[in-house]
């Protein structure tokens, strides 16, 4: 029978509770948004002793489905104000879900001043003194763990960022090779963990009794109709697109479409860009390695594997892996078209336990202010390592986000929505993926809703990207959004399950096959509805109005080449997204 491990950081108790029923069905994102709306004031300070940090496996985390090995990590954000859930892929919870565990609630606040670790077995949980640790690098530190827990253990972390409380901190995990790469980055939900002084939980499966399945014959069904949908689709076969050239495939396509963010959101259109591309990652690593080498899952089980690894000249390892997001962040929107840059600034990031996104963010507003020039990649290289890994004045303010960033400076042109830096997608030039930024509870957040697929890449049917009219589009995506969040599994799996219908079905029939429950495609929509009714009850009760669902101002004025369009969504259209 699944429990919620309840560890309380002022006592640093720990207890098992029973699954309340209201919660038996719910995994990831459905129970941590569900537990922060039921157990957390909206009001409350997102680093204070009465914020919550709720981890959970997904629905199929931990059993054999494809592609299934996400958490969800969820609390009040630190860097939105508003509630939070930011994803991950590891065997982290693969461990979690295994050991019985359906969530951990981390909550209440540590009277002293010490750092500790959380070691969780088959036989309880107990704490462990993590001060040897602190304030060193995550490169560093990984390794001794898994020398000190064992190598088949897993870890999920906050660097010296979140140490610091800064607002761009994320939940670090491992990966497949126990590199510290893999991450819950947006939201600052690793500057939550950072205050409540909890550096690390260590999971080790060993003897664990697994996950229990209500209906395997249903489970077992699903299951192989979403694999052939996986292993079918274009996208996510092998040797397909992601396994190919990974997330960053979609550099030269973005590019193309005039949509890719350059030089902090001026253009539509790096010149860059086939530099710093998942094509040019394939082929610089077949030079310095003298074979091609195709990618790898972020956890086991993964069938559509499309994490990379960048290696140096002289064939060592640089960095893993380099996404479509954090080669964007990092790159165009800095000016910067030097992949060893790029690399070092990601590598960078995992060492210190940073979103690369919000990095990214926050070094090109910083450039655009005029702090350094665009394309100056060992300048954006010395602020990581000298101010924000140094936690000096310039550091803190620059670990605290782009708009934090932006108001030091008195800057106007910051990008971001409830506080959020905007992700790699121009929404000048992609119209619903701006509903989404805008309206999402989540602050600007590709994921939450990703109608680039129909947008860009003609998934289940092609739109035009300059179209206005798509509060339905975004709402539909949103909603189904949230439920491939609460199930466990990528969701890459989007592209296959929206283009062939016996992977949809298959996914539902997984899903209700673990819990028991009479799920059919229509139950998608209506859980997804009802999880976003929670996210923006909880934002409204800590203060977020209409107006918070907008775009920033510059975008309505400014024209964006190539296409010289300017953000021309009526008011309208993002309050018919949720309801003003």
């Amino acid at each position: 029978m699944a429990k919620i491990l309840r560890v309380n950081m002022t006592d640093r108790s720990v207890k098992y509770e029973d699954v309340p029923e209201k919660y038996r069905f719910m995994g990831g994102r459905w129970l941590t948004s569900s537990i922060i709306a039921d157990e957390v004031d909206p009001t409350c300070h997102p680093l204070g002793p009465n914020n919550k940090l709720v981890f959970a496996p997904g629905i199929v985390t931990g059993t054999n489905a494809p592609s299934s090995g996400r958490v969800s990590v969820g609390g009040k954000s630190p860097l939105t104000g508003g509630i939070k859930e930011s994803n991950a892929g590891s065997n982290w919870p693969q461990f979690l879900a295994k050991l019985g565990i359906k969530a951990i609630v981390v909550e209440g606040h540590p009277s002293d001043a010490g750092w500790w670790g959380l070691h969780i077995t088959k036989d309880g949980a107990e704490f462990f003194p993590a001060d040897e640790y602190a304030g060193r690098s995550l490169y560093e530190v990984f390794p001794l763990l898994f020398e000190r827990f064992g190598k088949k253990v897993a870890i999920a972390a906050t660097g010296v960022a979140g140490e610091m409380r800064m607002a761009m901190a994320g939940v670090c995990f491992n990966d497949t090779e126990n590199r510290p790469s893999r991450y819950s980055g947006r939201g600052g939900l690793g500057a939550v963990m950072g205050a409540k002084h909890l550096k690390f939980i260590v999971v080790d499966p060993q003897g664990a009794p697994g996950v229990e399945i209500a209906d395997k014959d249903l489970f077992e069904r699903g299951r192989k109709k979403l694999i052939e949908a996986l292993r079918t689709h274009d996208i996510t076969k092998p040797k397909g697109t992601l396994n190919t050239y990974g997330t960053a495939a979609l550099v030269n396509v973005l590019n193309e479409a005039g949509a890719y963010p350059t030089r902090n959101f001026r253009e539509g259109r790096f010149e860059g860009a086939a530099t710093t591309s998942g094509e040019a990652i394939f082929e610089g690593n077949k030079q310095r390695l003298g074979k091609e080498l195709y990618n790898h899952g972020c956890h086991p089980g993964c069938i559509i594997q499309c994490s990379n690894t960048w290696h140096k000249p002289d064939g060592t390892e640089y960095v893993s892996c380099i996404e479509y997001e954090s080669t964007w962040a990092l790159g165009a929107n800095c000016g910067i078209d030097n992949l060893d840059d790029i690399a070092e600034l990601i590598w960078l990031c995992n060492d210190l336990g940073l979103d690369t996104i919000e990095t990214g963010g926050t070094i090109a507003v910083a450039m655009d202010a005029g702090l350094l020039e665009f394309g100056d990649g060992k300048g954006a290289i010395r602020l990581l390592r000298e101010e924000v890994g140094k936690g000096t004045p310039l550091g803190r303010i620059l670990g605290n986000g782009a708009a934090f960033t932006g108001r030091a400076f008195g800057w106007t042109r910051v990008p971001g929505c409830k506080g959020q830096n905007m992700p790699a997608y121009e929404p000048r030039a992609v119209k619903g993926i701006g509903i989404t930024y805008a309206t999402t509870p989540m602050g600007a957040d590709h994921t939450a809703g990703y109608t680039i697929a129909p947008e860009i890449l003609g998934v289940s049917g092609k739109v035009d990207q300059f179209a206005t009219d798509k509060a339905d589009l975004s709402r539909n995506f949103q909603h189904s959004t949230a439920f491939i969040d609460s199930s466990g599994h990528c969701l890459f799996i989007a592209f296959a399950i929206l283009d062939i219908p016996s992977g949809f079905e298959g996914f539902v029939e997984e899903c209700a096959g673990v819990v028991g429950a009479d799920w059919t495609g229509d139950d998608v929509m209506r859980i997804g509805k009802e999880i976003l009714d929670k996210e923006v009850a909880f934002n409204r009760a800590a203060g977020f109005t209409s107006a918070h669902d907008r775009v920033p101002e510059f975008m309505k004025y400014e024209k964006l080449p190539p296409h010289n369009v300017v953000w021309d969504v009526p008011d309208e259209v993002l309050d018919a997204v949720h309801g003003a």
